[in-house]
C-alpha cells in the first residue's frame, strides 16, 4: 500500500492536468476530484490513462470540500494536496517523506514553492495572523518552522488531517489553507518547510482567465476573509477587510484595466455580503 495519496481538484482543468499526473510517482496512490466541470470527459480519460482513481461531484463545491471528498477515497498514511496546475519535480515526494519521518512532531509540511519562472514563492505570512508572527522574506532559504502552509501543494499526516476535521466546508474558496493551517498546528503540531522538495505551481492556470473568472474568485476570497477572521478572532476583521477592498477600487489601475474592475468591484460585493454571513460558502450571483 502507498504511504501517501495524492489529491488534486480539478475544475475545468483538463489542460493543465496531464502535466501534473505525468510527475505523480508510479508508487503514489492519485485520486481526482472533478468539482462541477464541463470537461469531465476529458479528466475521465486522463485518470484512466495514469491510472488515478476519479471522484465526480455534480456541482461545484468549493476548494476545500473538494479536497475533503478526494481525501475520503485515499487510504495513504500522508494525504498530499496538489493544485492541477502543478508539477512535481523528481523526488518530492521522497524528500517530503524523509522530512515527515525526521521530524515525526510536525503533522503538515510544505515543499518549496516555485512560479513557471522559476522564482520562488513563499507564504510568509496570512491574515489571519498578527504581524509579529510573519516570516523574514530569507526564511525560505532553509528548512524551517512555517507560521501557515501555501495551499497549493500541503503534505499533511492523515491522522492530523482527519483530527481536526480537514478543511472547513464553510469556506468554498480562499483562505481554507490559512484556517487549515492555523488550526493543524493549535492541534497536532508544527509545520514545516522542506526545501529539498520542490513543485512548479503556475498560480491561476487551473481555470481560464476572464473578468468573470476574477470576479467569481474576488468575491468568495472577500467573504472568506472575512469569516475566516472572524474565526480566528482577528480585530473588526469586517472593517479592515471593507477598507481594503475601497482601497482596491480606488487604485487607478482599476480604471485601465476590465479584469480589475471586475476582480475589485466583486471583492468589495463579497466583503459586503458577509458582513452578516455566519458563513462563506453562498452562491456568487452577477449582475
Amino acid at each position: 500500500m502507498s504511504r501517501v495519496t495524492l489529491v488534486t481538484v480539478a475544475y475545468n482543468s483538463a489542460a493543465v492536468l496531464p502535466t501534473l499526473l505525468a510527475s505523480v510517482p508510479e508508487d503514489v496512490d492519485c485520486v481526482i476530484v472533478d468539482n462541477g466541470s464541463q470537461d469531465t470527459d476529458e479528466v475521465r480519460h486522463l485518470a484512466a490513462t495514469h491510472g488515478a482513481e476519479l471522484v465526480i461531484s455534480e456541482h461545484n463545491i468549493g476548494f476545500g470540500p473538494g479536497c475533503n471528498l478526494g481525501a475520503a477515497h485515499g487510504t495513504g498514511e500522508f494525504l498530499f494536496f496538489v493544485n492541477p496546475d502543478a508539477t512535481l519535480s523528481p523526488g518530492a515526494v521522497e524528500a517530503l517523506l524523509a522530512a515527515a519521518d525526521a521530524h515525526p512532531e510536525a503533522c503538515a509540511f510544505n515543499p518549496r514553492l516555485r512560479e513557471g519562472n522559476g522564482k520562488i514563492a513563499f507564504k510568509r505570512r496570512s491574515k489571519l495572523l498578527p504581524k509579529s508572527l510573519w516570516l523574514p522574506r530569507e526564511a525560505a532559504e532553509r528548512d524551517c518552522d512555517l507560521p501557515v502552509l501555501q495551499g497549493s501543494a500541503i503534505f499533511v499526516r492523515r491522522a492530523a488531517f482527519e483530527a481536526v476535521g480537514g478543511f472547513d466546508p464553510e469556506i468554498f474558496l480562499y483562505h481554507e489553507d490559512d484556517d487549515l493551517s492555523l488550526r493543524l498546528r493549535q492541534t497536532c503540531g508544527p509545520l514545516r518547510l522542506v526545501t529539498a522538495a520542490e513543485v512548479v505551481h503556475l498560480f491561476g492556470e487551473s481555470t481560464v482567465r476572464s473578468p468573470r473568472t476574477a470576479a467569481l474568485k474576488a468575491w468568495y476570497m472577500g467573504q472568506s476573509r472575512v469569516y475566516a477572521c472572524r474565526k480566528h478572532g482577528m480585530s473588526s476583521a469586517f472593517a479592515v477587510a471593507l477598507r481594503d477592498a475601497m482601497m482596491q477600487l480606488l487604485s487607478p489601475l482599476t480604471l485601465l484595466s476590465a479584469r480589475k474592475r471586475a476582480k475589485h468591484w466583486a471583492y468589495l460585493r463579497g466583503v459586503w455580503a458577509a458582513r452578516n454571513a455566519p458563513g462563506a460558502n453562498q452562491p456568487f450571483l452577477t449582475d
